[in-house]
């Protein structure tokens, strides 16, 4: 299994609060603006599912397969041109502030790993950002 691993960022808000958030995909709503249009269609979401359209890639479904309360929220795709699995993991800095780290995990021939490397990080890292700037 090949990581791809996203930064670290600092969240101005307890882990507790952010998990809580993060946990439900129904959440997801209020970022729905934010993301870009011309590579992210035909969202939708429930409680425990995520389905999106990516150009050039096609259409990605995941789905919540396990949340560790506070810690960590692993999600697997259901649906993709190449089967992964996304973890977000929280981790306290202090009571009102945690820090986020988004990792993908794929297993990947040596050969694609090299063609799909780039666009992974830098979506990992928007993906972060992102993360980062919500209002918990």
């Amino acid at each position: 299994m090949t990581k791809f691993e996203s930064s670290v960022k600092v969240i101005p808000f307890s882990q507790e609060r952010v998990y809580n958030k993060l946990s439900d995909l129904n959440n997801l709503e209020a970022i729905k603006d934010r993301l870009p249009q011309d590579k992210v269609q035909d969202l939708s979401f429930d409680s425990d599912t995520l389905s999106f359209n990516v150009s050039p890639v096609g259409q990605i479904t995941l789905k919540v397969i396990e949340r560790e309360p506070s810690k960590c929220i692993k999600l697997e795709t259901i649906t993709s041109p190449l089967p992964f699995n996304v973890w977000i993991q929280l981790v306290p800095v202090t009571e009102s502030e945690c820090k986020v780290k988004v990792t993908i995990g794929m297993d990947i021939n040596p050969f694609m790993k090299t063609m799909v490397q780039k666009p992974l990080n830098d979506g990992l890292e928007k993906m972060v950002d992102m993360l980062s700037i919500i209002k918990y």
